[in-house]
């Protein structure tokens, strides 16, 4: 379960994606937030969100972020920036396709069938409803690789995570057809306005 703080933070999710996502090759200028989800870290310790946003240009896209209460040793080319939380303190915000914990959780849900987080806000007595729901199609039985090593490259639509033989697509543009490449495991998506569930990410 996410346990989500009443909290104030700086830059705010929006402040850091608005600048963050248009340097990136399948990016482009002026977001604003439709949706998020979130993974549960097996070991309590990395935030696992992933935002789906549209742009000026009415594009969705969709962005994984993974948040830190320390630097990831190795993973500089994934830092998006720094973050002020005013209950946790700093937070290193990552690009999540670059952070082993987001891999190898994203592995288990499209593998074994591992479910999107409960969010809890601090105070309340139940968990909220998410923005979106997720849903993978993995069995508990399936098996999952160890992943250590992430490589990723990135084109206008979509990036490849590489960790051994495991290749994970995820789509970074959503209102395009979905690859028919994506037959096996998937992860599909869907929140308001949405017409049917949305292909978000593939076992390659």
């Amino acid at each position: 379960m996410a346990l989500l703080h009443r909290a104030t933070i700086r830059p705010t999710k929006l402040e850091l994606l608005t600048d963050w996502v248009p340097t990136q090759p399948w990016g482009e200028p002026g977001v604003d937030l439709v949706g998020a989800y979130r993974f549960d870290d097996p070991d309590g310790e990395v935030g696992l969100e992933t935002h789906i946003v549209v742009t000026a240009g009415g594009h969705l896209l969709q962005v994984p972020l993974t948040y830190r209460g320390a630097p990831l040793t190795g993973a500089d080319e994934f830092l998006i920036c720094t973050m002020e939380h005013s209950v946790l303190g700093p937070r290193w915000i990552y690009d999540a396709v670059g952070d082993p914990v987001y891999v190898r959780v994203l592995a288990s849900v499209l593998l074994a069938g591992v479910g999107q987080a409960a969010e809890l806000v601090e105070g309340a007595d139940a968990p909220r409803e998410p923005s979106a729901r997720v849903t993978g199609s993995g069995s508990p039985s399936g098996d999952v690789p160890l992943v250590d090593d992430v490589r990723t490259s990135s084109d206008g639509s979509s990036t490849l995570v590489e960790a051994g033989a495991l290749r994970i697509v995820v789509r970074r543009r959503l209102d395009g057809p979905a690859p028919t490449a994506a037959a096996g495991s998937t992860l599909t998506g869907s929140w308001s306005g949405l017409d049917a569930p949305v292909l978000l990410a593939y076992v390659d």
